[in-house]
């Protein structure tokens, strides 16, 4: 017999409150209160919440629960019937992978390349559909189309839908990933061709930055391009730095293991050259601690779009990328000096050999990559 008035549900106190039959009013300590209904489905104990009270009312509550337990007892889920009425479609499940692994992606640039892929090749086909509507059907007529004729564009494609599947099996919205294994057999295999970046010829870095030098560009870009050469470091590395990373004492910059590739603090002898951009960049400041900050935006760093501009406007876009300016050093280490390869490598931060190896190489060869970086300098004979 029901246990419960609406009287008595009013004036619950914490705890749960039973009516009968698996219905029971549940207050927490705060005082709100909600129906939930425990029942056995398939030989398991589920619980399922019916909603608040007083927006439903012990009445309805009650009703509720009775075409739980009638839908039951016809040989349904209400459980599973309930999960999918919240299936999301393809763009939101996508949109909750790409918010999800965005604070771990170390670059905008390939989170706003990962999102601009989905765009282009997927939302206009599945983009609007339900995720366990998709078939594998679907799923190849994406690929088909540019597996042969554009295949890096369409590895990376299958590879961010299959994510997206396997966010969605996760949550229990599906049983199988349609961009999985299963679909191998309709896709030929194909060689992965190996793209490296555009590089100068290391004997040319000199005159180019010579050149960078005579432009109407911005005193951060040029700057910060200079710094980037002579320290062989990454884009991001260089654009982000703050003032607090460097020692001036010491002539070392600190850069903190949350914007390194490898995810480890990496210390960077500074040679003269570097020293004096550095000098010369404390005109730049902006009340920010960025020393190279946006001369557009204020207390914003340089876009890597900024730096692939300036290479532009003196026309080696076609011949270099700001990241192959390491290429460039790293040729010169190789061609020009004796440097033994681990510490050519060190100086790019680049893990040195297996897990293995790593576990026993405890140094950093600092005092060797110093000597290193000052032979680079005298190489480019920056002013």
């Amino acid at each position: 017999m029901p246990q419960l008035t609406a009287t008595k549900v009013k004036a619950a106190g914490p705890g749960k409150h039973h009516d009968g039959q698996g219905l029971h009013l549940r207050v927490t300590d705060t005082g709100s209160r909600s129906w939930v209904l425990r029942i056995t489905v398939d030989g398991r104990r589920r619980e399922i919440g019916l909603g608040s009270w007083p927006e439903v009312s012990l009445v309805d509550a009650r009703k509720k629960a009775l075409e739980h337990r009638a839908a039951i007892a016809d040989g349904r889920d209400p459980v599973a019937e309930k999960r999918r009425t919240t299936i999301p479609v393809f763009r939101d499940a996508a949109k909750a992978v790409h918010e999800a692994n965005r604070p771990r992606w170390r670059s905008e640039q390939h989170a706003i390349r990962w999102w601009r892929s989905l765009e282009n090749h997927v939302f206009d086909e599945i983009g609007d559909m339900r995720v366990d509507r998709i078939t594998q059907t679907d799923v190849l007529g994406i690929l088909t189309p540019i597996w042969t004729t554009r295949p890096e564009a369409a590895r990376k494609t299958r590879q961010r839908i299959r994510t997206i599947f396997r966010w969605c099996q996760a949550h229990g919205y599906i049983t199988l990933n349609v961009a999985g294994e299963v679909i191998d057999g309709a896709l030929p295999p194909m060689p992965r061709v190996k793209s490296n970046f555009r590089s100068l010829p290391y004997p040319e870095v000199s005159e180019a930055l010579a050149v960078v030098d005579e432009t109407q560009a911005t005193a951060a870009a040029k700057l910060c391009l200079r710094f980037l050469v002579l320290t062989a470091a990454r884009s991001g590395e260089a654009r982000l730095t703050v003032w607090d990373e460097i020692d001036f004492g010491a002539c070392e910059w600190r850069i903190p293991a949350s914007r390194m590739k490898a995810a480890n603090e990496h210390r960077v002898p500074l040679t003269e050259a570097a020293m004096a951009v550095l000098d010369k960049a404390k005109d730049l400041h902006d009340g920010s601690d960025l020393i190279f900050p946006s001369p557009i935006k204020p207390g914003n760093p340089l876009s890597d779009a900024t730096l692939t501009k300036l290479l532009r406007g003196v026309g080696l876009a076609d011949r270099a990328t700001v990241h192959g300016f390491r290429a460039s050093f790293r040729t010169w280490a190789l061609e020009e000096t004796d440097t033994p390869w681990a510490v050519c490598e060190a100086a790019l931060a680049h893990s040195l050999g297996d897990s293995t190896q790593q576990a026993y190489i405890r140094g950093n060869a600092f005092a060797k990559r110093r000597k290193l970086m000052d032979q680079w300098a005298q190489f480019l004979e920056l002013p």
